[in-house]
């Protein structure tokens, strides 16, 4: 899904598939049946065989390129800019890949984004131009998903998933992603937490829970910074390997790594 270097898989504007076509990549010969293109019948091959041969090869078909961000409220903190900001450059960038007949999608709480009538880069700004307010589960964006995107969409998901640590809500989320796992070609990016590098803060201070709103006054010193930064950590990796072993494409997002290098490390491409 990257700009400026082939796709995994995908070839052009879309997924390689096996069908007659006016594409250009050669995929294979096999015996001329009947309603075959006359035009793919490959005359050398047929002297060699003694039988009419025709030549397959592989057909560009549109793809649906789809986000679903995440915007519960822990996703509008941030140092520099929020990772609900972060989320939309990770989306501009998949947008990126949109040509030609490519169709866009955005899903949001209160629905899809979707012009039938607009494809490729147009599509792509439309889709750009939504923004969510604070305060929607992401369990409510990926139910949408399910239920309005077509089942062969590229669908990128970009949450800090702390819905995830709560076991009350992971019996609900957990099996959306699932469930969007089997229906589309996923990829998730983890927003990473904007302090995993250090706290900046030292003494006693007032701290309010970004996802509950619950506050509490705290005392933070050396140690307390280093069981952040290892409880952090931990959670990082407690939630990517929960996604990759659900079969999903799945990298850190942060805000001091490049958004390609993320999705690159998502698709397994090396830079």
């Amino acid at each position: 899904m990257l700009t400026g270097r082939k796709r995994p898989g995908v070839r052009g504007s879309g997924a390689p598939v096996k069908r007659r076509s006016d594409g250009y990549e050669f995929a294979e010969l096999r015996a001329y049946v009947s309603g075959d293109d006359p035009r793919r019948i490959d005359w050398a091959a047929t002297a060699r065989a003694g039988a009419l041969q025709t030549r397959v090869v592989f057909e560009d078909h549109a793809l649906t390129l789809a986000t679903a961000l995440d915007a519960s409220a822990s996703m509008f903190v941030g140092r520099k800019k929020s990772n609900y900001a972060l989320a939309g450059e990770a989306a501009a960038f998949w947008y990126d890949a949109a040509i030609d007949d490519d169709r866009c999608a955005r899903v949001t709480r209160d629905g899809l984004v979707f012009a039938r009538d607009l494809r490729g880069r147009v599509a792509a700004r439309l889709c750009l131009e939504r923004d969510e307010t604070p305060g929607t589960s992401f369990a409510t964006t990926l139910d949408i998903a399910l239920a309005a995107l077509p089942r062969e969409a590229h669908l990128l998901i970009v949450s800090d998933f702390f819905e995830f640590d709560s076991l009350e809500k992971s019996a609900t989320l957990e099996p959306l992603v699932r469930a969007c796992a089997a229906r589309f070609d996923l990829a998730a990016l983890v927003v990473a937490d904007p302090w995993r590098n250090g706290l900046p803060l030292g003494g006693f201070v007032r701290l309010r829970d970004a996802e509950t709103g619950k506050q509490g006054r705290y005392f933070i010193g050396p140690p307390e910074r280093a069981r952040y930064a290892e409880a952090v950590a931990a959670r990082e990796r407690r939630t990517l390997g929960a996604l990759l072993r659900m079969g999903i494409r799945a990298a850190l997002l942060a805000d001091d790594r490049g958004i390609e290098d993320s999705l690159f490390e998502a698709f397994g491409i090396g830079r």
